[in-house]
This record gives structure tokens, C-alpha cells and sequence, in this order.
């Protein structure tokens, strides 16, 4: 915490980069899972790497399943109790987006002890417990570092009924999208690295990091929801591809319903948008149908950190999940619809 006559410390100074920004690029992700060797056959184990989901999936053999995750990152914000809650709620969303609920959780905290100090990690790690204790879950323990770079997050273990479990490569032409979080988190995040963020605007992305996707457990139960993934690192174009991919279906959007933060348009002017947007689109235009603008690659393959929740229902599901969805502290908007017949071109913007 800064006291007076204290040098404020910028988090953000001490990392390459920042929040799920520093997701290694997919095709680059792609060499590195690239092997020969396979994973140990198992019957039980419903949901691996294969499909790039959110998280590892179990059976337990008596109705239930074990969903198991990790997360963490560089600091996307400043304030270290703020870095340890993004962080911490960013790592149990990906619970949240198997429909599942969450139970525990243990830390993983990198920290350079001689730039920093402990006491600076031990407000990062609060923000940790902040989050889990909204969430209902005890941190349990976790593991630390002496490390170049600050980074923080969680492991955590969850809990999902069989029939209530959500996956990214299981929606089916005819369904609806929508997202539940606006678009934007990541140039907000660039504005405020550079020293460009109005002190006005220094709040929005951080209220929508740390408000929790825990619609997804309810998502989970209701049986017309038939895809759930949440929208990070590889931005909406990129995590909306690994669902058409894996359903085998084709996504028509509409840019005029996506749901953007309106105070991104003044960084835009001044190309404040991260690195990694462009690693996306690269990753993400063999996929495009039809002709991208700036517009469209710089806010659509935004990495988002702690972004919403992307999902595949029946039609007649939509207005029950945009209430519900109010309910839980966000806005869910219908962004366009999938299709039969993948193909290679498989997204479509109009």
C-alpha cells in the first residue's frame, strides 16, 4: 500500500506484458503441444487439451466430475491488491465456463523479492483471497518464486454435475451467440501502461475484471445452453473460432451488436492496443470470411483478460439468459448466430 513519502510503484513497468495478453500466440501454443506422445488413454478424463477448452474435466464415476485449471499472468493494472483479484477471478471463471462450481483453490505467485518487496506480494496475494471469498472458496495454499517478472494466479479445483457440464466444441447450427462482457479490456490496459489512461477512465477495466462469470454455473443448467466458453487472451474472433472448429459449424456476427466499452475510441486514435491484438489476427485470418478493417481486427481480437463469457444456446433460451445474466452483475447481448457447413472461411463479420 503507497504511504506518503513512498515512490509509487507502477506494476505494469516490471513486465513485458500483461494480463492474458501474455497467452502465447496460438500458433505458436500449437508447436509447443505438437508430440508424439499423446496423453495416457483414459476413459474417465471427458474433457483434455484437445479441444483447447477451458479447463481439464474428470469423471468421478458417480455423477459428478472434478474440473481442474490454472491461470495466472503478468500485471495488467497498477495496484497490487486489484493485480491479485483480477488475476485470482480471471483463474475461477474457467470453472464458471464449464458450468461448473468452483471449490478451492491454491496460489501460484512469481515475484522479483529484491525490486518489489514482500509486502507488496502479500497485497497481490490478498486480492487472491478477496476474490476466492467472493467466490465462496478457500485459498488453500499455493506455491512461490523468486522471479524476474511479477505473476500471479490460481489453481483450482471444481465441481460439475455430468449433465450440467459445458464444453466449446459442442454447439450446433441454428444457436445463438451472445457475450456477456463488452469488448476493450486489453486497449485500456495498453492506455493505462503507456500513461495515456484519463484517471476517469481508470476504473472501468478493472470493475469489469474482477465482476465474476458466475452465470456459468447456471448456464450449466439449463439443458438449451449447448456451448460455453470465456472470451481472454486469444480475443472474441480467436475463442469463437476454437468453437466453430470443434462444433464444426460457421458464425455470422454482427460488428453493430458486439458490445464495446465506449471509452476505447479516444485510445484507439492513438493506436493504444496491445501487441498480442496482431499475433491474434494473424492467427485468426486464414479463418475470416471476407474483408477485415482495422475496426474489426483491433477490437475483435482484443486479448481480454477476465472477459465474459461466450455463449451457443436454442433461441428461445435468449431472453432467459440476458435476465439472468443481469442478475449476476453483467449484460449478455445476442452477437449473431452459427450455421451448417464449417468450411475453412468460418467466421463471418457483417
Amino acid at each position: 500500500m503507497h504511504m506518503p513519502g513512498q515512490t509509487t510503484i507502477r506494476l505494469t513497468q516490471f513486465s513485458h506484458g500483461g494480463g492474458c495478453g501474455c497467452k502465447i500466440a496460438p500458433a505458436d501454443l500449437e508447436r509447443i503441444l505438437a508430440s508424439n506422445m499423446g496423453t495416457l488413454p483414459d476413459p474417465r478424463l471427458l474433457v483434455g487439451y484437445g479441444s483447447r477448452d477451458d479447463a481439464a474435466v474428470y469423471d468421478l464415476g458417480d455423477g459428478r466430475a472434478v474440473i481442474s485449471t490454472t491461470d495466472f499472468f503478468t500485471p495488467i493494472v497498477d495496484d497490487a491488491f486489484d493485480f491479485g483479484r483480477i488475476a485470482a477471478t480471471n483463474a475461477i471463471g474457467d470453472v464458471y465456463a464449464m458450468g461448473g462450481t468452483p471449490l478451492l483453490a491454491v496460489a501460484i505467485l512469481g515475484w522479483p523479492l529484491e525490486k518489489l518487496g514482500a509486502e507488496l506480494a502479500g497485497r497481490v496475494v490478498d486480492g487472491g483471497r478477496q476474490a476466492c471469498h467472493d467466490a465462496g472458496i478457500p485459498l488453500a495454499g499455493g506455491h512461490t518464486i523468486d522471479s524476474p517478472e511479477p505473476f500471479f494466479g490460481l489453481a483450482v479445483t471444481g465441481e460439475v454435475r455430468l449433465e450440467h457440464l459445458k464444453r466449446n466444441d459442442t454447439a450446433r447450427a441454428g444457436d445463438v451467440l451472445l457475450l456477456t462482457k463488452p469488448l476493450g479490456i486489453g486497449i485500456l490496459a495498453t492506455a493505462g501502461k503507456r500513461g495515456k489512461l484519463k484517471p476517469e477512465h481508470r476504473h472501468i477495466a478493472r470493475d469489469l475484471m474482477v465482476t465474476p462469470n458466475a452465470l456459468g454455473s447456471e448456464l450449466g443448467r439449463l439443458e438449451g445452453v449447448h456451448a460455453l466458453t470465456d472470451v481472454t487472451g486469444f480475443g472474441l474472433l480467436g475463442h469463437l473460432g476454437e468453437m466453430c472448429a470443434g462444433s464444426n459449424v460457421a458464425a455470422t456476427i454482427r460488428l453493430a451488436d458486439i458490445p464495446l466499452i465506449p471509452e476505447i475510441t479516444a485510445y484507439l486514435e492513438e493506436t493504444c492496443y496491445p501487441d498480442a491484438t496482431l499475433r491474434n489476427w494473424k492467427s485468426c485470418a486464414p479463418h475470416f470470411d471476407g474483408t477485415a478493417n482495422m475496426k474489426i481486427i483491433i477490437t475483435l481480437c482484443d486479448p481480454q483478460t477476465s472477459g465474459g463469457l461466450l455463449i451457443a444456446c436454442k433461441p428461445g433460451l435468449v431472453d432467459k439468459i440476458v435476465s439472468l445474466s443481469e442478475h449476476f452483475g453483467t449484460q449478455a447481448k445476442p452477437i449473431g448466430e452459427l450455421h451448417a457447413g464449417r468450411g475453412d472461411r468460418m467466421i463471418r463479420v457483417q
